[in-house]
Formats: C-alpha cells, structure tokens, sequence
C-alpha cells in the first residue's frame, strides 16, 4: 500500500497577526477592568505565539480560562514562557533568554505584571 505524502514547502505560512499593546496600557486596562481585558489580551497573544510557532503552543480554551481561572493563568505564562517566548526571541533575532521561571513566579502573584513582561517581548517582533 502507498502511502500519500502531502508537500508543504509550496504552502504559504500564515502571516503573524499584529497585537502591539504598550505593556503599561496592559496593566492599566487589567486594573480598570477587574482582569476581563486581559481575557481578551489572552487570546490574542494566544494567536500570535501560534503563529510565530507555526503551530498550536496555547489553545484557545486555555486562553479564555486563564483569564477566569487562577491555576489555568499559571499554566498559560508557564506556556508562553516555555514554548512561545522562544520562537518569538528567534524571530525577532534577539538571544534567547528562558523566562519560564520569572514569568511562573510573576504569574502566581502579579499576573498583571507578568502580562507586561510578555507584552514587551511581543513587542520586539514588530520592531
């Protein structure tokens, strides 16, 4: 039996969605708005750390309960630290720095803070 082998070098990649948030605006709106902004902000940096991974690194319902749900907004900087900020350092074509630890820590505690933090790092993409 043959098996078919789909060719991907021909197909275009998915352009990486532009979500360049000042990292202060991140904080004021996660204060004024009790934390639902950064559901919203969830979810869009969700997108675009699968798209500059070109694959899926934070589903979209880990995402939208990680705005609601304290355990699950650890999990999602844990995974944006882990296997999103990575690919978005090598895109940027800054070095590499793991802030998984800092970004675990900041998210546990202050995760508006942590919300800056990786804010700013997206930011350098479009730089």
């Amino acid at each position: 039996m043959t098996e078919i082998v789909k060719e991907t070098w021909n197909t275009p990649r998915k352009p990486i969605p532009v979500f360049k948030v000042d990292p202060i605006l991140v904080l004021i709106l996660g204060f004024l708005t009790c934390g639902l902004y950064l559901i919203y902000w969830n979810i869009k940096v969700a997108e675009v750390l699968n798209a500059v991974s070109e694959r899926e690194v934070i589903s979209q319902p880990i995402a939208i309960f990680a705005g609601c749900c304290y355990p699950v907004n650890i999990y999602f900087f844990y995974l944006a630290g882990k296997d999103g900020l990575p690919e978005v350092y090598h895109k940027a074509g800054i070095g590499q720095k793991d802030d998984t630890l800092l970004l675990l820590v900041l998210g546990f505690f202050f995760p508006m803070i942590a919300a800056m933090i990786v804010q700013n790092d997206i930011n350098k993409l479009y730089n």
